[in-house]
């Protein structure tokens, strides 16, 4: 059976890039939900991604609407236990890695435990890393946790690879919604060079420039959600840049 996590790993494996679109259900509603997925529908993003930290209600009617409007995959980015649907494609199971608070390294886990197992909806273990974007996140205000320092390189690399040795399946490094500042390419060279699972780099990319550095310096997957709430048209211009680093790594 095709799954998600083996669509990223058969990706990666080829040399190829991948990029998703972030959903936050209570940006992102009504008229505007349904005009940003037709547009994607057209764009074909790989994923279409659904949650928000900030986010206290069910994310179940976010997920149907979507999925009347595309065959794109929905992956559920929860921030809590209640942003769980068995209507999506797959779960990124997220652990905070980069903070010292329980609730959202495992406790949160605890309590949706039983409903994720019951939903039979794919489970991808993700060590999430919350990195400094130059203004206070969302996550960092949700988790009472600070963001590891955007400098602090060998150590935001020992817990990715701490991450990987504890069974994740995917690293995330975030530098927040609305980030002043993208990850920093040396930062996403160091993690690609020292972990041999799937990298995913979201936060602060606003342009196809920082995109394609991401890409450059190693991200296999790339998130972009906040740019598109105020600039829709420019997700079309975003897949296209994908998609023509891919032909081009297939030429060369």
């Amino acid at each position: 059976m095709s799954t998600v996590y083996h669509y990223i790993i058969d990706k990666t494996k080829a040399g190829k890039k991948l990029f998703a679109v972030l959903i936050d259900p209570e940006k992102c509603i009504g008229e505007r939900l349904t005009q940003l997925i037709q547009k994607a529908d057209k764009a074909q993003p790989d994923f279409i991604l659904v949650g928000g930290s900030q986010l206290t209600k069910s994310v179940e009617q976010t997920v149907i609407a979507i999925k009347a409007l595309t065959n794109i995959p929905v992956v559920l980015f929860p921030g809590n236990a209640m942003q769980i649907s068995d209507r999506c494609d797959a779960i990124l199971l997220l652990s905070l890695l980069s903070g010292k608070n329980s609730e959202y390294i495992i406790d949160q886990h605890i309590k949706a435990a039983k409903r994720i197992k019951q939903s039979g909806v794919e489970v991808i273990s993700t060590g999430y890393l919350l990195i400094d974007g130059g203004c206070r996140s969302a996550v960092e205000q949700v988790s009472g946790t600070l963001p590891l320092p955007a400098d602090a390189t060998d150590l935001i690399t020992r817990t990715a690879i701490a991450g990987e040795l504890l069974g994740c399946k995917l690293i995330y490094l975030e530098a927040g919604s609305g980030a002043k500042r993208p990850i920093s390419g040396d930062t996403i060279k160091a993690v690609k060079r020292e972990c041999h699972i799937p990298l995913i780099v979201g936060g602060g990319i606003v342009s196809t420039t920082q995109l394609t550095a991401a890409m450059d310096s190693g991200a296999d997957l790339v998130v972009v959600g906040n740019h598109f709430e105020t600039h829709p048209d420019d997700l079309a211009k975003f897949c296209r840049c994908v998609a023509e680093y891919n032909q081009k790594s297939r030429l060369h």
